[in-house]
């Protein structure tokens, strides 16, 4: 699947970067992954860069949001009401860091961190959807939640965007698989030690290795080597040269 014109409420459908370095992330990621770039002023001579492929957004990125936050990817799923999933979403736990608010036209967000601490987002769609486009190199292609309780985790999301999640056949009880109105949405995991809960994000490529050399030669942190993946592909983990976490996957994903 390649350009996409809506999402289904649940889906992983955005997302951007928040940095202490814009410039340098600009060009970091225009390296990589080939992006340009429409950047939209968002006052106080600050702006929020639209990283494009072809002419379709693809993520974003902007400065930090609050002092002493380090830089970081954020993930979010569509729904078709963001107060409502806010509200839910605190019902069962979770601690809403931004309330509920309008980003211009574009759709109305907020943002929590679930009862185990991993933080998301979630989008209500008005004039622009997420991304334009999805599993191609340099695009969204997977999401997965690194939990300290998987149980716990699966049943706050399953409660809170009605996911399928379950365990995976022949992972060992390593990896859950997350399906959204039957289609696959993601996975969960136990957290590793010396980790923190998160949602960390995959962008395709063509070639993982070559990338992850390619993503060191530009000043990166290679965290988990290339390594492969049931489906024939490969992943590695990396982080971007202001630290920020996102990983890079070959192979057949479908967010």
């Amino acid at each position: 699947m390649g350009e996409r014109t809506s999402y289904t409420p649940g889906t992983f459908s955005w997302v951007d970067l928040n940095t202490d370095d814009q410039e340098g992330a600009k060009a970091f990621y225009s390296a990589l992954f080939a992006w340009q770039y429409e950047d939209i002023g968002i006052g106080e001579g600050a702006s929020y860069s639209m990283a494009k492929i072809d002419g379709h957004s693809v993520a974003a990125m902007g400065p930090l949001q609050g002092e002493g936050m380090p830089p970081h990817w954020n993930c979010y799923v569509t729904v078709a009401d963001a107060d409502a999933s806010a509200a839910r979403a605190a019902e069962l736990g979770a601690t809403l860091l931004a309330e509920p608010f309008d980003v211009f036209e574009a759709g109305r967000m907020a943002a929590f961190a679930d009862p185990q601490g991993a933080v998301l987002s979630v989008w209500q769609a008005k004039d622009n959807i997420g991304a334009g486009l999805v599993n191609v190199p340099g695009a969204l292609a997977w999401n997965d939640l690194l939990s300290p309780d998987v149980e716990a985790s699966a049943a706050f999301y399953r409660a809170l965007f009605g996911w399928e999640i379950a365990d995976m056949e022949g992972a060992g009880g390593q990896y859950w698989s997350i399906a959204n109105d039957g289609r696959p949405n993601g996975g969960m995991m136990p957290m590793p030690e010396g980790g923190h809960p998160a949602w960390n994000l995959y962008f395709a490529c063509e070639d993982v290795d070559a990338t992850v050399a390619q993503a060191g030669e530009l000043g990166a942190r290679t965290i988990m080597p290339a390594s492969d993946v049931p489906n024939g592909g490969r992943f590695a983990i990396l982080a971007d040269r202001s630290n920020a976490v996102f990983s890079v996957v070959s192979g057949q994903m479908d967010p």
